[in-house]
């Protein structure tokens, strides 16, 4: 019986696992978590067959995110789960890890020392209009820039691969703004397109990012996970017709990072923070 590092291949086994739970995984997430973070991603197999798996991407020096807690289904309740999550942990070193957890794991995560410090809400909602989109600036360091800003974390490895424009997942910045003042991130993913981060001062940006939403990325329904710290963004998202379908806690092992958001903003991902 092993733990052993992941394979691309093995996150994206991973990533159906996640689909089949809710998560809704984007359709390219595999490649853009894997170089996060090659060594990050653990697989539990007895006899060369995944049984559970956890993410621990370590961003910087000092912050790593924890995610992709998971365990097939027909394994559950044998102790797998636990063999990965000790293989897993001490990868973070000594590091502060993020986590954004279920409700049915919070009480795990609280007892393995995580402090709840706010929950995420994921928004559903219609797009009524789009635009053809377009590629992310030349000089994708501005919104690595911005995201290090606003997340209080130089994720340099991850912001890379985010901002790649990609078949399925472009960066909008609005026209005549500074790149990195209002900008947000489209992906598509097994059902809809999910938008994240997005980053905005007021709600003529915000309007103005949702219905830039590259028509290219499919008609299906916009996504957006809205901590609650940005309030503005609930209340805007709710008045526009969005519904809460999803929730999470952020939660912390050790101090979390000095956030600088703006008043509008939605994480990028659950999974990688």
């Amino acid at each position: 019986m092993t733990v052993r590092p992941m394979t691309q291949g093995d996150l994206a086994l991973v990533l159906d696992w996640a689909a089949s739970e809710g998560w809704n995984p984007g359709i390219e997430d595999a490649a853009a978590f894997f170089s996060a973070d090659p060594t990050g991603f653990f697989l539990k197999e007895v006899g060369s067959r995944p049984m559970a798996a956890i993410s621990v991407v370590n961003h910087s020096d000092e912050f790593a995110f924890l995610g992709l807690y998971i365990c097939h289904p027909d394994f559950r309740s044998q102790g797998y789960g636990m063999e990965v999550w000790r293989a897993g942990m001490p990868y973070a070193g000594n590091r502060c890890v993020g986590l954004d957890g279920v409700p049915d794991q919070q009480s795990n995560y609280a007892r393995s020392g995580f402090t709840h410090f706010g929950k995420t809400v994921r928004y559903r909602g219609a797009l009524e209009s789009g635009g053809p989109g377009g590629p992310a600036p030349a000089d994708r360091s501005l919104l690595a820039a911005a995201d290090a800003a606003a997340t209080g974390v130089s994720r340099s490895r991850f912001s890379a691969s985010w901002f790649a424009e990609t078949d399925t997942r472009r960066t909008i910045c609005l026209p005549d703004t500074d790149p990195a003042e209002a900008f947000a991130t489209f992906r598509q993913c097994r059902e809809g397109v999910k938008v994240g981060p997005l980053y905005a001062d007021n709600k003529a940006q915000i309007d103005a990012l949702l219905a830039s939403a590259p028509t290219a990325l499919g008609d299906g329904p916009l996504f957006i996970d809205a901590p609650d710290e940005s309030p503005a963004l609930s209340e805007l998202l709710l008045a526009r017709g969005f519904e809460p379908v999803f929730e999470t806690a952020r939660m912390y092992l050790g101090e979390p990072p000095a956030a600088r958001p703006p008043p509008y903003y939605a994480v990028a991902t659950l999974e990688l923070g």
